[in-house]
């Protein structure tokens, strides 16, 4: 009789999970761009709209605008999970979701800063929901693609790498916008009536970007396309499939014929939940720190890209590290020590910035945020890259797509709110840019404390290829 120490070890597919990940590389192309120049699009159009010169009375606005974006999303994800899971085609599953919502996403994406250079506010928030909502079409079935052929014990390693993938692609995004500056094209100055003018550069400073990513996204989908063959790999990985449930780090045994067991639901839920708190501050931070840049720092959007940069960096070194580091400790206490890093972060980011004096307006980029945004680049990879593994270990492999849908659900629905929630309190008297990383801290403090009571499930059964022999792809 067979044994799970006499057994074949576990080995990931490098080659073919780095090739999966040109899903994800597209999507977060798409969101960092998006992320990066739509929220002062939005803001720049309202305080004209309203002849309003202080920003801050409008990112309650921005952030509504932001979020409301999102309440499709939060409909659409599960349902295009469910879906894919049903969908049959020669081509699979997922492949049909995602050739077609990239290609109406990347036909619709550089309309956005056409309409905002021709002043069209209700023109851009349109084609904003609209790209949302095409994207949302293959988010779902592009990430569900990596668990529908990796075992269970292998998906940390495996998403730690299509992350890495989707952090190159927002690495481009990023770049683009050293090189485009939007600060810089804006070129906003007061007349001698104390009236707000806009003195407009060339659009294709703003154009570019979007087209870019655009052009960028179809030729990630086409690699994906005639790379991997969906069918014939969901065949080939079929017994590694099986013994991979087998080996799941699950509290109760996942079956196909049964619905989920309490105990594995509870931990579906919390996880859920603690999500959904790591999201509103990841994401609130993310949507306003281009503003935070601008308007309260006084400095170049090229500053805040460099920054996105360095932790980007931080993000791709705890994306390869975070599977290797969770095959020693075990999930649950990796991404615990990956929100405690990120707490971390915020707390020193507010000590500072409440500590120094002549940071607002200053021109200036201080240099320890670079530090910062380091660390939590790398404690937030070490979060992501276990907590969707997390979700779908509690799922048999029919229903990834639907769990897939719960995961985004919960992050998307942070997103819906936390814009909106952040931009509200820059209203509030006394409330302003500086309390930012207040913000993201105490809902970093809230995921903290409810992650804490998932249970923790480590296998010992489980044998992986190590050094030089896990990099052999041979099948």
């Amino acid at each position: 009789m067979e044994t799970s120490t006499s057994r074949k070890p576990f080995k990931l597919n490098y080659k073919r999970t780095l090739l999966i990940g040109f899903a994800f590389f597209g999507i977060l192309l798409l969101w960092q761009v998006y992320d990066s120049w739509c929220p002062t699009f939005l803001s720049e159009l309202f305080m004209k709209s309203f002849n309003i010169s202080d920003e801050k009375q409008v990112q309650y606005l921005v952030g509504i605008m932001m979020a409301i974006d999102n309440v499709a999303a939060l409909i659409l994800l599960p349902i295009f999970g469910r879906l894919s899971d049903k969908t049959r085609t020669p081509i699979g599953k997922r492949m049909p979701y995602i050739l077609v919502g990239t290609a109406l996403c990347a036909i619709t994406f550089p309309f956005i800063p056409v309409l905002f250079h021709l002043h069209d506010t209700v023109g851009v928030i349109v084609f904003m929901a609209v790209v949302v909502l095409f994207a949302m079409m293959y988010r779902n079935p592009a990430v569900a693609l990596m668990p529908d052929i990796t075992p269970k014990p292998l998906r940390s390693k495996a998403n730690g790498l299509i992350n890495i993938m989707g952090y190159i692609g927002g690495a481009f995004g990023t770049a683009i916008g050293i090189f485009f500056v939007l600060s810089e094209y804006l070129g906003k100055t007061l007349d001698k009536n104390g009236n707000y003018t806009w003195a407009y550069n060339n659009i294709w400073a703003i154009e570019i970007p979007f087209l870019l990513a655009s052009v960028l996204m179809v030729i990630s989908a086409i690699v994906l396309f005639f790379s991997v063959k969906e069918n014939e790999i969901e065949a080939e990985m079929k017994e590694e499939m099986e013994r991979g449930e087998e080996e799941a780090e699950v509290v109760d045994k996942v079956s196909e014929d049964k619905p989920i067991s309490k105990a594995n639901l509870t931990m579906l839920i919390l996880i859920l939940v603690a999500e959904f708190f790591w999201f509103m501050a990841d994401n609130g931070i993310a949507t306003f720190m281009g503003n935070y840049t601008i308007y309260f720092l006084g400095a170049s959007t090229k500053k805040h890209m460099v920054n996105t940069i360095v932790g980007g960096v931080g993000s791709v070194i705890g994306f390869a590290l975070g599977g290797i580091i969770a095959s020693k400790i075990g999930r649950k206490w990796t991404l615990f020590g990956g929100l405690g890093l990120s707490f971390l972060s915020y707390l020193i980011w507010a000590v500072l910035t409440f500590g120094l004096k002549g940071l607002a307006g200053s021109g200036t980029f201080p240099i320890w945020i670079y530090g910062i945004w380091f660390i939590k680049g790398f404690g937030m990879s070490l979060v992501h890259v276990n907590s969707y593994p997390m979700v779908v270990e509690l799922c048999p492999n029919s229903r990834i797509g639907r769990y897939t849908g719960y995961y985004y659900a919960s992050s998307m629905a942070a997103q819906t709110i936390t814009p909106i929630a952040l931009g509200t309190l820059l209203l509030v008297p006394h409330l302003s840019w500086e309390y930012l990383p207040v913000y993201g801290g105490i809902c970093l403090l809230i995921a903290g404390i409810v992650f804490f009571f998932v249970k923790n499930v480590k296998t010992t059964k489980t044998s992986f290829k190590v050094g030089l022999e896990a990099l052999d792809n041979d099948e």
